[in-house]
C-alpha cells in the first residue's frame, strides 16, 4: 500500500508539472517551425525522464536498474528546480494579474518557461560539480574534564552520510581520505549512512573499502549505522516499504569490517586517551526491522562522569536526554545541512541543531553536513564536508580525576 501511494503521489506531481508546461506552450505566441515541433513532441521526453526514478525503484536488482536509478536521480535534481520555479513564477504572474486587473502577456508564458528551463539546467550543472568539492570545517572545543594522564589535546575527525550508491565517485572518496589524513587525527568517527538503502547499487565496493581502509587514525575509526544502512527500495529519496521490511544485510556489515571500522551498536568504549565514546543504534531503523535501541540513560549508565563522554549517533535527536545522562559531546549527521537550496533554510525548522555547532542542554553538539548526497547527486547552498574538532581537555589528567 505504501508503495502504491508513493508512486501515485510522484506521478501526480509530474502530471501537474506537465499541465503547467502545456499551459505555457499553448499561450506562447507563434514561433519558428523548429519551436513548433518542440511544442508538439515535448511530452514524449518528459514522460520518459519522469519514469526513470519509478523504473529504478521497482525493477529487480540488475545493471539496468542501477543505471536507471543513476539517471533518475540526476533527473530529479533538475525536476525539483524546474517544477518549483515554473510553479512559483506562474503563481507570481497570477498574483500580479489579480492585483493589477490586467492580463499576463502571452509572451511572458514563454519567458517563464525558458527562464525556468535555463536556470534549472544551470543549477543542475553547478550542483553536480559542487557536490564533488569537499571542504574541511574546523571547530575548537574546550572541555572542563580531564582526559588520561599527560593527554591535554585531541584531534577528532567527524564524517557522515557518505551515501555510497549508484551516483558515487571513487575519486571523491579517495580525496576525502586524503583530507582526513592531512588532519593527523587521533580518532575518526563516522555518523552513519555509509550506504543509500542498497548495497548492490555500489559499483566495485571492494575499491571503496580499500580507499576507506586508508584512513590513518591513532586510535582507530569508529562508526555507527544510519537509517539508510538497510536494504529498501527508494523513490525520489523516500522509502517504498515500511520499517518492518528494512533490514541490514550481511554484505553491508562485511563492508564495514572490510573498511576497518569499529562498529558501535549501543556500546561504549574507552579510547586510550581516556575519552569514553558511545555509539547508538539508529532510532528510525535499527536494521532488524524495528526501531529498538537503548535510551541514553541505559547506554551511559556505567560511564565515569569524571571523564569526557562523547556520543556518536546518526540523527541529531534527544540532546536533552543525552545531557541528563552525562554526555558532554554529541556527534551526528543525517541532515546534510539541507543538501540543496531551499532545504538549507528548511531543516533548521525541524532540528535543534541542523548543522554545525550548538551548545544545547549542557551538551556540545556537532552536526556534520556529511560527504555524500541523497537522491539528486547535487549540493546547492551547502558543502560536502570533513568536520574536524580540535579538543582541549582540562589540565591535570589522572590527579584531577580522583
Amino acid at each position: 500500500m505504501q508503495l502504491i501511494a508513493m508512486v501515485a503521489i510522484y506521478l501526480a506531481q509530474n502530471c501537474l508539472a506537465a499541465i503547467l508546461i502545456k499551459r505555457c506552450l499553448v499561450r506562447w505566441p507563434r514561433t519558428s517551425h523548429r519551436a513548433s515541433r518542440i511544442k508538439k513532441y515535448w511530452l514524449i521526453p518528459f514522460t520518459v525522464l519522469s519514469l526513470l526514478p519509478v523504473a529504478g525503484a521497482l525493477l529487480p536488482d540488475s545493471p539496468v536498474k542501477f543505471a536507471l536509478q543513476a539517471a533518475g536521480n540526476i533527473w530529479l535534481g533538475f525536476y525539483v528546480y524546474f517544477g518549483g520555479m515554473l510553479a512559483f513564477l506562474l503563481l507570481a504572474g497570477l498574483i500580479v494579474r489579480l492585483v493589477s486587473g490586467g492580463r499576463l502577456a502571452r509572451r511572458w508564458h514563454g519567458g517563464i518557461l525558458c527562464l525556468s528551463l535555463v536556470a534549472s539546467l544551470v543549477l543542475l550543472v553547478y550542483g553536480l560539480h559542487h557536490a564533488q568539492q569537499t571542504v574541511v570545517v574546523s571547530y575548537d572545543l574546550k572541555l572542563d574534564k580531564p582526559a588520561a594522564a599527560d593527554v591535554d589535546e585531541m584531534n577528532l575527525v567527524l564524517l557522515g552520510d557518505l551515501h555510497l550508491s549508484v551516483n558515487s565517485r571513487l575519486a571523491t572518496t579517495q580525496r576525502m581520505v586524503e583530507l582526513v589524513n592531512a588532519q593527523q587525527p587521533d580518532a575518526v568517527v563516522i555518523a552513519g549512512d555509509i550506504f543509500t538503502s542498497s548495497y548492490g547499487g555500489l559499483s566495485h565496493p571492494e575499491k571503496y573499502a580499500e580507499a576507506l581502509r586508508g584512513i590513518e587514525s591513532k586510535y582507530g575509526v569508529y562508526a555507527v549505522y544510519g537509517n539508510h544502512d538497510v536494504e529498501e527500495p527508494l523513490l525520489g529519496g523516500f522509502p517504498l516499504t515500511p520499517i518492518p521490511q528494512a533490514f541490514r544485510t550481511g554484505d553491508m556489515e562485511r563492508f564495514f569490517d572490510d573498511c576497518g571500522f569499529i562498529t558501535l551498536a549501543d556500546e561504549v568504549v574507552t579510547l586510550p586517551n581516556g575519552v569514553q565514546l558511545a555509539g547508538r543504534i539508529d532510532g528510525e531503523k535499527a536494521g532488524d526491522g524495528t526501531t529498538n535501541r537503548m535510551t541514553p540513560a541505559e547506554l551511559l549508565r556505567d560511564i565515569d562522569p569524571a571523564r569526557p563522554v562523547f556520543v556518536l549517533e546518526h540523527e541529531p535527536k534527544e540532546f536533552k536526554a543525552l545531557g541528563e545522562s552525562g554526555a558532554d559531546v554529541a556527534l551526528c549527521g543525517h541532515t546534510h545541512a539541507g543538501q540543496i537550496f531551499p532545504g538549507n533554510l528548511l531543516v533548521p525548522l525541524f532540528n535543534e541543531n541542523a548543522w554545525g555547532y550548538k551548545r544545547l542542554h549542557d551538551v556540545d553538539t556537532y552536526v556534520t553536513a556529511g560527504m555524500g548526497y541523497y537522491g539528486p547527486p547535487m549540493r546547492v547552498g551547502t558543502d560536502s564536508e570533513v568536520t574536524v574538532l580540535h579538543i582541549t581537555f582540562k589540565q591535570g589528567g589522572q590527579q584531577d580525576a580522583r
